[in-house]
């Protein structure tokens, strides 16, 4: 069971601009540390950091010789960021630890002697604008946030001429020709419109490229008129999904690909040498997925995912001009050689006729009916599930179990009108969709009705504790990983830097104070007297959206009416189990709770 959850020792790999030096972190004293392997001369390679207390949170090259550099651990801890020259291997605090949070604008590289960025020091509740300098001067103001700024973008040539305002039930972009003095907004949207800017287009300091859903149902790529507010054409779309932020070159000011998923990443190119490139690519990789992970300024070596559903694949050195491909590490040689089961799409209309796409990973059975089911619900309810290496379901599939995967409604992906119908719908026909899906494949004679367990982490632990609360008939067993079981301590735990959202929450959940009724109807720990089927239920000390008294309530119902429940609790976790000792504990108490009780 072990072998499903191996992390590699070796991750986050990104190239320097230049294309000479790769950095990654890799395990040294029992931390995480940074590490630069030198394309040219192997021999050149080296370790850069030495942490023996604390990990390497993050990294990214500010330009050919150095490296910004983090271990501040997230959330709640101080903010410590340091740069790292590459040569002298010289550490500079950039500023005296803090309690407060930075957000880098891109793209992240220098500007003369210092980086842009956003932070809250100076009100929790906003991100003003700053110069951050690398040899540890005190940070610059640039512009005083209003009150509503969300975002900041920045010009190639270091102006901050776009910002992004949202009291998130509107959100307006504001726009200055000179890059200082006050902006002017330009255009307004409701919360379900979006423009997410991801560049500003070659030689011109007020159009940019952007994904854009206004007046339409999906997100396009478009070429938007930041000066005026107006979408001047657009570049390209797909009816099914929406396309996603990706393949914007910061170096060439272009964009180089759009993004999109159906089933499995796909890409329309832009760039006739990079298609080329990219087809050489997957020609020594057919029917694998590649996933671009990041690349140097000319666009001619690369850092590659390549991988399939049923192989974790590795990450890979991809030098376009030599054609010559290298594997940097595998992210699951334990699982190499194990014969894994692959990922299959269904569709099927819910019980009001909406269209729902979900993926069945079948166990390695020659059987095909009858099987029992593990439904498992995706974290979000904003995000979406595709054909992708996934080890959660293949050690789920491993163990006999069919795995049923839904992009219920509300999920990301599929157009606002799919996302907007997810609204106010937690307890309701999200958790219907689920149930339609399993009666589905029922009705199919693919799963046995007595063999259905629902299990997830977040919102789909969540999914599993309203289903064993609500519909203890029809589910054998549920498994929740941090689920909610008090959705008024959820809005509660919202913190300062993130209040601006509490309006927008409103809309898509509810409003804890106007619709108390509601949120009392589809919040477990209030009717816990209702759950008739075994419950596992692991809790992270950590966890800032589910509090222990609510849980332990929760727990301590279920015991008071013999209702068999398993509770993991790990005081030093948070929303996800990090420690590889807790995950394992964790899956090995789920491996033995689905065999006793849907075996």
């Amino acid at each position: 069971m072990e072998d499903f959850f191996v992390k590699p020792e070796k991750s986050n790999f990104k190239i320097s601009p230049d294309g000479r030096k790769i950095a990654y972190l890799g395990v040294d004293d029992h931390c995480k540390n940074i590490f630069v392997l030198d394309v040219e001369d192997k021999k050149k390679s080296k370790q850069l950091t030495y942490q023996s207390a604390m990990n390497v949170q993050y990294f990214f090259w500010a330009s050919d010789s150095l490296i910004i550099y983090s271990n501040s651990h997230s959330p709640g801890d101080s903010l410590r960021l340091f740069s790292i020259n590459i040569s002298t291997e010289r550490s500079t605090p950039l500023f005296p630890s803090k309690k407060a949070r930075l957000r880098w604008l891109a793209p992240q590289t220098l500007h003369g002697n210092y980086l842009l960025a956003s932070l809250n020091d100076r009100d929790s509740t906003v991100f003003d604008l700053y110069k951050v300098f690398v040899d540890g001067s005190t940070p610059q103001l640039v512009t005083q946030n209003p009150g509503n700024v969300s975002n900041w973008f920045a010009s190639p040539d270091g102006k901050v001429r776009l910002a992004v305002t949202s009291d998130s039930v509107q959100e307006s972009i504001l726009y200055r020709p000179d890059g200082k003095g006050p902006f002017k907004q330009v255009t307004v949207t409701d919360y379900q419109t979006q423009i997410q800017p991801l560049g500003f287009v070659k030689g011109s300091a007020s159009h940019i490229y952007a994904l854009s859903n206004h007046g339409r149902d999906k997100l396009a790529l478009v070429e938007y008129n930041a000066a005026e507010g107006r979408e001047e054409r657009v570049l390209y779309s797909n009816e099914e999904v929406d396309l996603e932020s990706a393949g914007y070159s910061d170096n060439l000011q272009t964009m180089v690909f759009s993004q999109y998923t159906v089933d499995k990443p796909e890409k329309h190119f832009f760039d006739v040498q990079f298609r080329r490139n990219f087809e050489k690519l997957s020609a020594q990789f057919k029917g694998q997925s590649i996933d671009i992970l990041d690349t140097d300024t000319s666009l001619n070596r690369w850092i590659v995912k390549i991988y399939t559903d049923v192989h974790a694949g590795g990450i890979y050195f991809y030098d376009a001009s030599k054609n010559i491909v290298n594997l940097l590490t595998d992210i699951n040689p334990k699982l190499s050689k194990a014969t894994l089961s692959p990922k299959e799409p269904i569709s099927f209309q819910s019980r009001d006729g909406l269209t729902l796409h979900g993926y069945l990973t079948y166990p390695r059975t020659r059987s095909r009916e009858g099987l029992p089911v593990v439904v498992l619900v995706h974290d979000g309810p904003y995000r979406r599930e595709s054909i992708d290496f996934d080890e959660e379901v293949q050690f789920l599939a491993d163990r006999g179990y069919l795995v049923f995967q839904l992009n219920y409604r509300g999920s990301a992906g599929y157009g606002k009108k799919f996302w907007a119908s997810g609204f106010k719908e937690w307890g309701g026909k999200i958790q219907s969709d689920i149930i339609d899906g399993v009666t589905w494949l029922i009705h199919q004679g693919i799963v046995d009705k007595n063999r259905v367990a629902i299990m997830g982490s977040g919102f789909g632990g969540y999914s599993a504790l309203h289903a064993a609360t609500y519909n203890s008939s029809f589910y054998r067993c549920a498994v929740s990983m941090s689920g909610y079981t008090n959705l008024f301590t959820y809005f509660k735990e919202i913190p300062p830097h993130q209040q601006q959202y509490v309006r927008l929450f409103y809309n898509i959940i509810g409003n804890p104070s106007k619709e108390y009724e509601m949120f009392k109807a589809i919040s477990p720990v209030f009717h816990a007297d209702k759950v008739k089927i075994p419950v596992l239920f692991a809790q992270g000390g950590n966890d800032r959206f589910s509090s222990l008294t609510d849980a332990n309530q929760f727990v301590q119902k279920l015991k008071n009416n013999n209702v068999p429940i398993k509770y993991i609790y790990r005081e030093d976790e948070g929303r996800r189990f990090k420690s590889e000792e807790n995950i394992i504990n964790y899956y090995q108490e789920v491996e033995a709770f689905l065999k006793d009780y849907l075996q």
